[in-house]
């Protein structure tokens, strides 16, 4: 009995020693904590997070920025056309095969439609029409070049030259109310409510204004109301309260890739963001 007394006190004494032991090398834990979260983590510095951003919705393309002529999305599908099933009307005739025109990235579909039902929920807005969709880099080649024989040869920022055009994307899509589904589009149409919706409201579903009326020495196109571009929702909430365009987000976010780096950030997460000018 003695000993088996003696056997306690003296396990209660070792687990108060392991506990002393334990609670002053706790003090010490803490910088070994620290070193498990990846240092990726920590070093980050741009008000949306990389998990946030998806690099094929923020693409880039334009004159500088210039897609490849073998640059066609993967999960391209049509855009459901009757607004009574989810869906958008559509304008015009489709046109060089199943994918131009009313073709877009699922994603970008679906947001879409989303906002589609959202105008028409609210009531007193006419009815939206798509009216261009994804466009391949020979069928832009093809419109840039009749626009340039119509124009005397001139570059007037109406169209797109070849790899230049946010459409190749399937991103981007030519949105019009019902009283310009027949016309020809001009900065005009900026007075219309639904547009004045759209620009207000389409952030909410993760789309931009592509070519605003502001940024125009930026862009290098003209005014377009009527073209969203998809972004995701965390990077058009950015974009619509800083007021920038995509040329201007595209700008500070390779910045803060080239700050993540230089301080030692894991250049696995950032490989897939970087964008570089096709023109250096």
């Amino acid at each position: 009995m003695k000993k088996l007394l003696c056997a306690l006190l003296a396990g209660m004494l070792l687990a108060g020693a392991a506990g002393t032991v334990l609670a002053e090398e706790e003090l010490d834990i803490s910088d070994l904590v620290l070193e498990e979260i990846p240092m990726g983590d920590l070093l980050w510095d741009f008000p949306v997070a990389l998990e946030d951003m998806n690099p094929e919705y923020i693409i880039l393309a334009n004159k500088h920025y210039l897609l490849s002529k073998d640059y066609v999305p993967a999960d391209l599908v049509k855009v459901p056309k009757d607004p009574k099933k989810g869906g958008i009307l559509w304008a015009g005739s489709s046109q060089d095969g199943k994918l131009t025109g009313w073709y877009l990235r699922e994603e970008c579909a679906n947001a879409l439609c989303e906002l589609n039902a959202a105008i028409r929920a609210e009531g007193g807005y006419r009815d939206l029409y798509l009216k261009s969709g994804y466009r391949s880099y020979s069928k832009q080649n093809t419109m840039y070049k009749n626009r340039l024989k119509k124009n005397n040869g001139k570059d007037d920022g109406w169209v797109s030259m070849a790899g230049a055009s946010d459409h190749q994307t399937g991103l981007g899509c030519d949105v019009v109310p019902k009283n310009w589904k027949d016309r020809g589009m001009n900065d005009k149409m900026m007075k219309e409510p639904e547009c004045q919706w759209m620009a207000e409201h389409c952030h909410e579903f993760g789309f931009i204004i592509r070519y605003p009326a502001d940024k125009k020495e930026i862009t290098e196109i003209n005014t377009e109301p009527w073209h969203m571009r998809y972004v995701g929702k965390p990077v058009a909430a950015y974009i619509k309260e800083n007021g920038l365009c995509l040329e201007e987000f595209t700008q500070q976010l390779q910045a803060a890739i080239e700050d993540y780096l230089a301080r030692g950030g894991d250049p696995a997460r950032v490989e897939a963001f970087i964008q570089k000018p096709t023109d250096e």
